[in-house]
């Protein structure tokens, strides 16, 4: 430890690793001290220079004379001075609650601001941006975050939450953090809790008020969503970007204190940024920087889908059984949209295939944010002309294809603790039954339970499920389709042909459940009507069940 002189203050201020290393200073937030980061400054002081400190009143830091002295310009000015004090001309600053309400402060102004390299946000919004959410944002937004922050305005209070601090508020706290999975252990808490919370009000008290410029410049802004987070919501995090030239967002699944419940991926989101800050260039596409894996992307709704997220700035895996065609679907992104697209040749129905699958995408590229289980296949004709093949080859296909990149790549994500998305593609007839399509319409019903369950348990952390249910859409599968029985094949493409609906619909509505973390997409007029009429009325749908599926109509849609 080291003692930093900043005005009548003197800072306690603490290093590990290398200083010959790029430096990472992490701020605590309130009411914590330095040791909060104890983990995360594990994980990085072996490449990094570590460096912490209790900020004014916290932990062995001095308290000033004058509570005045809390405003936002003796806060930045011992930053300025710390960073002095360790000898470094740049840093990679991370902040959490307050100490991101500082880093925001600071990337805000000119002369501090030359002097971070790059800033990551963990728990907490820059005030100014706040402020201009909070008087422009939609009502609702604005109302959810009132809600959320109800104890700044209790913190205004004269004398009661001094009295607070002195009572309950430590056992609260302690109670908090038990909630979140974080059992206390030495330093966190610390012994001047009750201490640093009634010194600490004066950083509300003397800075709620703050207004300005929204602008911060060209830092390279990383901002760590906590997705369990109790006092900031989702809308708040992301009206900020409109303020950050260079941004990267991400999400971990975990509550406020993220950095204690989840140091292993909040420290490796740290150094990932910090290594490539340099890199990181303006943009607002939807999905710029993400990693998204499409099976079946050789033809229609795949090759769509993989197209649309490559548009908005994806990484694209192009998966399908035949190697030729993810080839081309990957070289078109590459010759179309400037994008990036890796060609795979998989068989989604065999388990090896998919865990060599999965294994080498990880390996190779990291674990996927997105992952659109799209590969199927039909048979149409009637139960008794299917035969026991047929079904396990359907089944196979579009039932424990699904299975297979849901478990797969879903343990990855939770294991990574990043949250993430899985669509799986079903159809109208996962809940519209056809006496013409019955292996299919039984694996897709399959398909939506399954999404169902998983949305359930993967909720938690922060992995969004959707099933994507399209009525009939003008794709090769009516033409690919195995006709057992008579045969339907020349109706059932014309029938598809002259529905006239086109897959970047389907993927344009893939994108948007992704964006929205949508349960459940029915897709077109049919689907959407089918969906309905499930819900409201099931003998209705058993009874067209009944005069559906002729020879002129077979019913395939997707």
């Amino acid at each position: 430890m080291r003692w930093v002189e900043s005005g009548d203050v003197r800072l306690a201020v603490f290093e590990e690793g290398d200083p010959a290393n790029p430096t990472v200073l992490l701020l605590h937030g309130y009411p914590d001290t330095h040791r909060v980061w104890d983990e995360v400054a594990a994980l990085l002081r072996e490449r990094y220079h570590v460096v912490r400190y209790d900020v004014r009143g916290a932990g062995e830091s001095a308290a000033p004379r004058d509570s005045r002295d809390y405003d936002f310009d003796h806060l930045i000015a011992d930053l300025d001075a710390v960073i002095d004090a360790v000898g470094a001309s740049r840093v990679h600053l991370v902040g959490h609650d307050w100490g991101s309400l500082q880093g925001w402060e600071a990337i805000g102004r000119a002369g501090i601001r030359e002097r971070i390299a790059s800033f990551t946000s963990l728990g907490g919004p820059g005030l100014r941006q706040a402020a201009h959410f909070l008087r422009h944002g939609k009502r609702w937004d604005v109302t959810a975050q009132r809600i959320k922050s109800w104890y700044i305005g209790a913190f205004q209070v004269p004398v009661v939450p001094e009295l607070a601090w002195g009572s309950v508020m430590p056992g609260i706290i302690s109670r908090t953090l038990r909630r979140e999975g974080i059992a206390p252990r030495p330093g966190h808490p610390a012994p001047t809790l009750a201490e640093d919370g009634r010194n600490g009000l004066w950083m509300y008290r003397r800075n709620m008020g703050a207004d300005g410029d929204p602008g911060v410049g060209d830092v390279p802004v990383q901002i760590i969503e906590a997705t369990r987070d109790a006092f900031v919501t989702p809308a708040l995090l992301a009206s900020i970007g409109q303020w950050v030239p260079r941004l990267r967002h991400r999400k971990v699944a975990a509550g406020h204190w993220a950095h204690r419940s989840r140091p292993e991926a909040v420290a490796r989101m740290i150094a990932e940024f910090a290594d490539g800050a340099h890199a990181v260039r303006g943009s607002r596409r939807a999905f710029d920087g993400r990693l998204v894996v499409v099976t079946g992307a050789g033809s229609g709704i795949g090759l769509a889908t993989a197209r649309a997220f490559a548009a908005h700035g994806a990484e694209v895996v192009c998966a399908d059984i035949d190697a030729d065609a993810a080839a081309r679907a990957a070289d078109a992104i590459a010759e179309d949209l400037g994008g990036t697209g890796h060609a795979v040749q998989v068989d989604v129905s065999n388990i090896d295939q998919m865990e060599d699958f999965s294994r080498n995408i990880i390996a190779q590229y990291g674990v996927p944010d997105i992952v659109v289980n799209n590969a199927g296949i039909a048979v149409a004709g009637s139960f008794l002309d299917h035969t026991v093949d047929d079904w396990r080859r359907t089944v196979d296909v579009n039932l424990w294809g699904v299975i297979h990149g849901c478990r797969l790549f879903g343990a990855a994500m939770v294991e990574r603790g990043e949250g993430g998305h899985i669509v799986n593609v079903a159809s109208l007839a996962a809940f519209a039954p056809s006496r013409l399509l019955p292996a299919y319409s039984t694996s897709k019903a399959a398909v939506k339970m399954l999404s169902d369950c998983l949305r359930a348990e993967l909720a938690g952390h922060g992995i969004g499920v959707s099933a994507v249910c399209p009525g009939f859409v003008s794709t090769p599968i009516a033409r690919n389709a195995t006709y057992v029985g008579a045969d339907l094949r020349e109706d059932a493409v014309r029938g598809l042909a002259r529905r006239g609906y086109p897959a970047e619909r389907v993927a344009a509505h893939i994108l948007r459940a992704v964006h929205r973390n949508q349960a459940v997409v029915p897709v077109n007029l049919e689907g959407k009507i089918g969906y309905a009429l499930s819900r409201i009325s099931p003998g209705t749908m058993r009874a067209l069940a009944r005069r559906s599926g002729t020879i002129r109509n077979p019913g395939i849609g997707r």
